[in-house]
């Protein structure tokens, strides 16, 4: 009986990692995109251009590489 629960748990346990990983993936793709949108709306809600700091421009390019 222990021997046969011991062959059937990997089985069962095997696709619980595979989809925790492909659920990772998947959150990975959508952030950006999600970001972006962020973005594009609260670029709608400004009245003039967006005036960047020096400190900003900083992140950005250090976020760039």
């Amino acid at each position: 009986m222990i021997v046969s629960l011991m062959q059937g748990m990997p089985r069962k346990l095997l696709p619980v990692p595979l989809v925790l990983l492909l659920h990772r993936e998947a959150a990975k793709d959508a952030e950006p995109s999600v970001l972006r949108h962020e973005n594009a709306v609260l670029r709608r809600r400004l009245v003039g251009p967006v005036r960047y700091e020096p400190s900003d421009r900083f992140w950005f390019a250090a976020l760039s590489d």
